[in-house]
């Protein structure tokens, strides 16, 4: 049984059976998708382990399916490569470094594809403890953020209790 699910997105048969031939047998489970709209079908079905996906596809570009995996908390955690045989294509769009993403361009060799599976592994770990720690440290923020809030209505509360008893004092005195 594999232990990992690898979707690759891409219109060529060529690169989904190059990709294939490549990863070391029974490890990975490959899934396929020969277009966007396919692919971002699979990955919200199969919960790939990581995503392979091309640039120029048909229907739904692979810019396009990757703005949606960014725009998505859940997706965004899926460790992504960014395939394409024209790089300046992909960096005219995400400029580089590419923080949450790994490139590769076609065509690529055994070495280059197992390199960069890794790489797009150890970016994604990062994204996680990033995304947790910012989650932590935002619950953190909130309650800072409250307590500052508290005192702040405190002041104005003592001030308006200040200001009602200015006012009592001042009506008491023309009342007499």
């Amino acid at each position: 049984m594999a232990s990992h699910k690898i979707l690759v997105i891409d219109d060529s048969k060529v690169i989904q059976k190059t990709v294939k031939s490549m990863l070391p047998p029974g490890n990975f489970e490959v899934l396929e998708a020969k277009d966007g709209e396919e692919g971002l079908k699979r990955i919200r079905q199969d919960k790939p382990s990581l995503i392979m996906l091309d640039f120029l596809l048909p229907k739904k570009s692979g810019w396009e399916v990757f703005q949606e995996i960014q725009a998505s908390s859940d997706l965004r955690a899926i460790p992504l490569l960014l395939m394409s045989g024209r790089k300046e294509e992909v960096t005219e769009k995400i400029p580089e470094p590419f923080e949450y993403f790994e490139f590769i361009g076609k065509p690529f060799e055994k070495k280059q594809l197992i390199d960069a599976i890794k790489t797009a592994m150890a970016k994604s770990k990062k994204i996680r403890a990033a995304a947790a720690a910012g989650a932590a440290a935002a619950g953190g923020d909130d309650v800072a953020a409250l307590k500052a809030q508290m005192a702040h209505m405190q002041k104005e509360i003592d001030t308006l209790k200040k200001q009602l008893s200015q006012i009592l004092t001042f009506i008491k005195q023309k009342l007499k």
